[in-house]
């Protein structure tokens, strides 16, 4: 086989001794988990805003926005539940790039995945202890999830892994909120199985082990937007859209319906400024339906410190800028969420 195997990386079990998490951040973490839950299942009317860099590529950086959102939840934590994204592993449409602090630990040196797996593992465990507020990583790998299974308190399935099976397997297995986006072509049918699938328990291999999950309740559907064999964009945030989906989650039947909106990615073309409108329409739409208010439960929003990106090892290189997709930049970032919270 044209693989090379250059060395064996420790378990999760291995990581996790390494860097435990202690009672008192376990106790923490059981409680953020909680209010997540709540807000999926509707014991709770609070609006989740899932909010951070498209990739976490510096923990001083992240950790400095993490700490701004934390005074703003502060002032909106009677209607908002702020979810910092932490998002160390970053999905490429062709493979090649930067692939996330995993793979990069320094995007500017050579791929260490011993390294990475430590560095995203202290990122996530800092910014828990040091900051109190409920973590979002996506599952790009299933195979790693363990590795930050004690510490997330919610899980994203992308668009390109939505369909794969062994991802709606492992998605069974988690037992907070996760979210499954629609795939790339748009189909919400395609979305709505692979919660179907999430809901469900299985039995499968799963890093070398026979493996059987009860299936995971809080499982639920993301909206992204779409791209046609033309390669343009389709946004599904509109009021017929949030219609449709809840039509089609009400002939499933399934537990606990529920959906968040990607305010960027397809859904804005990744202009990431237009992602201040399309949360304010998504917002109206729920002002003007009770259906739609109890199905769309949170959004997504693509933020750092400073707005736009950059490329990787830039000579100008802007502290807190994205080197991934463009965000919006921190004063526009804290305005919406106010705008938010004045509005749910």
């Amino acid at each position: 086989m044209s693989f090379v195997l250059t060395k064996k990386l420790p378990t999760p079990m291995e990581i996790k001794e390494l860097y435990p998490v202690s009672a008192e951040l376990a106790a923490l973490k059981a409680a953020k988990d909680q209010e997540l839950i709540d807000i999926i299942t509707g014991a709770s009317d609070k609006f989740m805003v899932i909010i951070g860099p498209c990739s976490a590529d510096n923990e001083e950086a992240v950790c400095d926005y993490i700490s701004r959102l934390t005074k703003v939840q502060d002032k909106v934590q009677d209607k908002l539940v702020l979810v910092p994204r932490i998002y160390t592993n970053k999905p490429r449409t062709t493979g090649e790039g930067y692939k996330g602090m995993l793979h990069q630990p320094n995007p500017e040196e050579a791929p260490d995945l011993l390294n990475g797996l430590i560095a995203i593992r202290k990122i996530h465990m800092h910014a828990l202890q040091t900051f109190k507020m409920p973590i979002a990583d996506e599952m790009l790998y299933p195979e790693n999830y363990r590795y930050l299974s004690d510490i997330l308190s919610y899980v994203a399935v992308g668009a390109r892994s939505v369909e794969d099976q062994q991802h709606r397997l492992v998605a069974s297995g988690i037992e907070v909120p996760t979210g499954m986006k629609n795939p790339t072509s748009g189909d919400l049918s395609v979305m709505l199985n692979s919660v179907v699938a999430a809901q469900h328990g299985h039995n499968f291999i799963y890093r070398g082990w026979d493996a059987t999950t009860d299936g995971n309740p809080y499982a639920h559907t993301i909206l992204r937007g779409a791209v046609d064999k033309h390669g343009q964009t389709h946004p599904n945030y509109h009021y017929e859209d949030l219609q449709l989906l809840n039509e089609m989650y009400a002939e499933k039947g399934l537990k606990n319906p529920a959906c968040v909106i990607d305010a960027n990615h397809s859904n804005s073309g990744k202009k990431h400024k237009e992602q201040i409108r399309i949360v304010k329409e998504v917002l109206s739409s729920r002002q003007h339906s009770d259906d739609i208010r109890k199905l769309v439960k949170g959004v997504m929003i693509e933020s750092y410190i400073v707005e736009g990106n950059q490329k990787v090892g830039c000579a100008n290189h802007v502290y807190g800028k994205s080197i991934t997709d463009p965000c919006l930049g921190w004063e526009d970032s804290e305005r919406l969420l106010y705008d938010i919270a004045e509005r749910v």
